[in-house]
């Protein structure tokens, strides 16, 4: 009888470390953005492709780099990931330009593709069945506390340091990471590695790469722009393509015939819901409590917190999983995320926080009792030895959501709030009624500059914001609520169990100790760890 590794726990907050660095630097950035405007001199088209560069060199590598992960060795991938991802944290610390650190921080998402897939594969290599769910359940509450925390760590990092901060605070969490990694964390991988597929990684890249592209140009250039159809048409294409050369080929990077395992597809479908909801409300809210309730950065990141209460409830859920099963679990926790989009939708102008924080508590349970259980669903309808490209459609899953998001409830804050700040608009003259009419943000300013006369235009600036801010959450209210139908329809309760025996590989490793350095002794963990 195999053993199951025994420093998988000491691991287990390893891996929870790299990932935690992934979740904060998808929104630590956010709240220098206006420092950089001063400091670098960024336009508005360059601010958005700091940010973006990362999210889609992310989004379109992780496929490849699972499969990679899978291939050469999962500890391999990780280790090279974190170097990865901390020098070029330092670069984009160091950027002269605003250029420079579009370029560095696209060379972060190299790093943290092959980061974020490494650890959830190797975690579910490392712990047997029965405390898979569990460990789960703490990789998904740490990589939604890095996304919550992200927002807090830089606001205070910009009220005592330069805006550099924000990446040079990822070199002593990775640096941890890496040198307790070579000791504690074993090494896994595809016992029977096939040849690589370099047509279907490239099919898949260019794919996603338009997929995510498409998303972010989308609010920019208009759903139905000419451009935007071409780049959506081609990520059509382009992964319909890989889908008929993932059929076809006799070794593909991804088995096409894992989504017919409703365990792998609902559970995907609920986690793009989840982060759909999720970086869309935290998009509005950071703007609401800046803008509308006149919070700092640092204010309105620590007000964004309520959310983290899904660092309780993804162990809960875990354990409630157990119990009543997978489908009862996931759909309750979408439909009580559904429930908090929709209170915060009917906020008004005066309510204050007091709502909100409590509203931001209930989608942060369902967030938690959502994300463990429908990984878990995910990673657990796959063979071992595939689990680094499970785990990377996982994370695919978790940035298309996500870039989803921001764009849908993006766009419908910015038309919901151009429609409703028209009648205030009238009086101004025409460039300003134009600026105004953009965002809250510049309405305020447009306000200020027009003195005693400028308070009537910020309360009405104030107020059809709040209007918008209803209508685009109901928007996501509505999505994730369709997510737990579906999770309803589809997701088991419950893994089938199979009578036959599992292939060889695809049972969980035995490691021993040997010279002080973990050491896989069975096939699925690399004996040269």
């Amino acid at each position: 009888m195999t053993q199951p590794y025994p420093r998988r726990r000491l691991a287990l907050v390893v891996l929870a470390l790299s990932l935690l660095v992934i979740g904060m630097d998808n929104t630590i950035l956010n709240v220098a953005l206006p420092t950089l405007v001063n400091d670098l001199g960024a336009t508005a088209s360059q601010l958005q492709w700091i940010v973006d560069s990362y999210v889609l060199v992310f989004a379109g590598l992780l496929l490849t780099m699972g499969a990679l992960g899978d291939r050469f060795g999962r500890k391999l991938a990780l280790q090279a990931g974190l170097v990865i991802f901390v020098l070029a944290s330092v670069a984009s610390a160091f950027a002269p330009t605003a250029n420079v650190l579009i370029a560095t921080r696209a060379l972060m998402g190299i790093g943290g593709a092959l980061i974020m897939p490494s650890t959830l594969s190797i975690i579910t290599a490392m712990f047997p069945p029965k405390e898979r769910g569990r460990a789960i359940a703490a990789w998904a509450a740490t990589a939604g506390l890095g996304i919550v925390a992200g927002p807090v760590i830089g606001g205070w990092l910009l009220e005592h340091f330069s805006w550099g901060s924000v990446f040079l605070v990822n070199v002593p969490i990775v640096a941890v990471a890496l040198v307790a990694g070579l000791a504690l964390v074993p090494e896994s991988k595809d016992p029977h590695a096939t040849p690589l597929d370099p047509v279907g990684a490239l099919l898949s890249i260019a794919g996603l790469t338009a997929l995510v592209y498409g998303i972010i140009e989308a609010p920019d250039t208009g759903w139905t722009a000419a451009v935007t159809l071409l780049t959506f048409g081609a990520a059509v294409v382009l992964l319909g393509a890989f889908v008929l050369w993932e059929l076809r080929t006799t070794h593909p990077m991804l088995q096409i015939d894992f989504f017919r395992n409703p365990r792998f597809s609902a559970g995907s479908a609920a986690i793009t819901v989840v982060f759909f909801g999720l970086f869309g409300t935290i998009f509005v809210l950071t703007q609401y409590l800046q803008f509308v309730l006149g919070y700092s950065a640092l204010q309105a990141g620590l007000r964004v917190t309520p959310v983290a209460v899904l660092v309780i409830a993804a162990p809960t859920a875990a354990r409630l999983v157990e119990r009543i099963g997978t489908k009862a679990v996931v759909a309750a926790g979408l439909t009580i995320v559904a429930t908090g989009l929709l209170l915060i939708s009917r906020v008004d102008v005066g309510d204050g926080y007091g709502t909100l924080a409590w509203s931001l508590a209930i989608i942060g349970f369902g967030m938690g009792a959502t994300m463990a259980p429908a990984t878990e669903s995910i990673m657990g309808s796959l063979p071992l030895a595939k689990a680094g490209v499970g785990s990377a459609m996982n994370d695919t899953t978790r940035m298309v959501g996500g870039a989803l998001g921001v764009a849908v409830i993006g766009s419908a804050l910015s038309s919901s709030y151009n429609s409703a700040i028209q009648p205030a608009l009238r009086a101004l003259p025409p460039q300003a009624a134009a600026l105004a009419g953009d965002s809250v943000g510049a309405a305020l300013e447009v306000a200020r500059r027009a003195g005693p006369l400028g308070a009537e235009l910020a309360d009405a600036a104030r107020a059809a914001f709040v209007h918008a801010m209803g209508d685009a959450l109901l928007i996501g209210a509505g999505v994730v609520a369709v997510g737990a139908v579906v999770v309803l329809a589809w997701l088991p309760s419950r893994a089938r169990l199979e009578p036959t025996v599992e292939k060889p590989g695809e049972t969980l490793p035995e490691v021993a100790e040997l010279g002080g350095v973990a050491r896989p002794v069975e096939p699925c963990l690399d004996s040269n760890a």
